[in-house]
């Protein structure tokens, strides 16, 4: 399977060159022109996040994945991730296939739980049905991706009737992958929902998902089915030397981590923690021969069928988010090809 190569955002509200931070429309602007470089320095897909808190500016991705649609050509285009949880599956639905057409079918997305609860009391779910939520919502939706005419029943939506969803898409199947943060509990859940995995490894080793995994394939040769593709979300940054990528992207990086820390009983970030994720963890920061050499590890260890680096943390500036996805495009990319080819071709 071809390896693919992507990015995502959530829209992390950037700094100001002069000082201070760009507005949350500012943001959302820069990340069209970023999304652009993407399609034309050979990005295969760029994703992007749903939040809906001050440190991010992109609470309605499809609108955002639309404007993007109609200024690439070729890039996929999805969401990092779909907050199902606390969405409608039937609106989610529309908007996707409303999506597809604008895109000509490169809409896809990534449905998940989200790391953060923000949604809940915005729109009015419990979080005491936190889990249920997600999981009579995730069932729905996979039928409506899979059958013209759906009647279903649960107990927390209204049921559904003999129902056509409209408009219909037109590449007839959406894809949806499904997001996993590290529980052996998600992973069988995407074999049952027979959907792709895409794990979300943000902190240590991305070594120690191996087990996930091979628990994903052994699953689908339980069902026996082939297994559909693995994909990982990861933390980075490129520059043009390693140096130059930890002084564009710590002092940034720190603030959203503390911040996120803080909220969740963390201690500050420290430096060394910083570097220990660079060195053996999942931050994958530096020169385009160190992240690429990072990816193609990852990539063997775990068998992925897609890698995509989180390029925007916290408040970096637009200069070095853009610098990024250009040398990510033009250097990253061809050199992990080239690497994984390398390996194949000494077996």
């Amino acid at each position: 399977m071809t390896l693919e190569l992507g990015l995502d955002t959530f829209g992390d509200v950037t700094a100001r060159p002069g000082g201070g931070l760009n507005s949350h429309a500012q943001v959302i602007r820069d990340l069209l022109d970023e999304a652009v470089l993407a399609d034309q320095t050979g990005v295969d897909f760029i994703g992007i996040g749903e939040h809906h808190r001050a440190d991010f500016a992109i609470s309605a991705p499809e609108i955002v994945m639309a404007a993007i649609a109609a200024r690439t050509n070729r890039i996929r285009i999805g969401t990092a991730v779909t907050v199902l949880s606390s969405d409608d599956p039937v609106r989610l639905f529309q908007r996707f296939a409303t999506l597809d057409a604008i895109s000509n079918g490169r809409a896809e997305l990534i449905l998940g739980r989200g790391s953060f609860i923000e949604s809940f009391p915005l729109f009015g779910y419990e979080l005491k049905d936190y889990e249920a939520l997600f999981e009579e919502k995730l069932d729905l939706f996979v039928q409506l991706l899979r059958q013209e005419r759906v009647s279903w029943k649960g107990a927390l939506r209204a049921p559904l009737r003999n129902a056509v969803i409209y408009p219909r898409p037109e590449s007839k199947a959406l894809t949806a992958w499904i997001g996993v943060g590290g529980s052996p509990e998600s992973v069988v859940r995407a074999v049952s929902h027979e959907l792709p995995m895409m794990l979300a490894i943000i902190g240590g080793d991305p070594r120690r998902f191996v087990p996930y995994v091979d628990l994903y394939r052994r699953s689908w040769v339980q069902v026996g089915k082939p297994a559909l593709p693995v994909g990982i979300h990861s933390p980075g940054h490129v520059a043009r030397t390693d140096q130059e990528a930890r002084t564009a992207f710590w002092p940034g990086y720190k603030k959203m981590r503390d911040k996120i820390g803080a909220e969740r009983g963390w201690p500050p970030m420290q430096p060394d923690e910083f570097e220990r994720e660079i060195n053996h963890g999942s931050l994958y920061l530096g020169s385009p021969e160190t992240v690429a050499r990072k990816i193609a590890n990852t990539v063997r260890a775990l068998g992925v069928a897609r890698f995509d680096l989180k390029y925007s943390a916290g408040p970096v500036d637009q200069k070095s988010l853009m610098t990024c996805i250009e040398l990510y495009g033009t250097r990253v990319i061809p050199l992990v090809r080239e690497m994984l080819a390398e390996t194949v071709a000494a077996q």
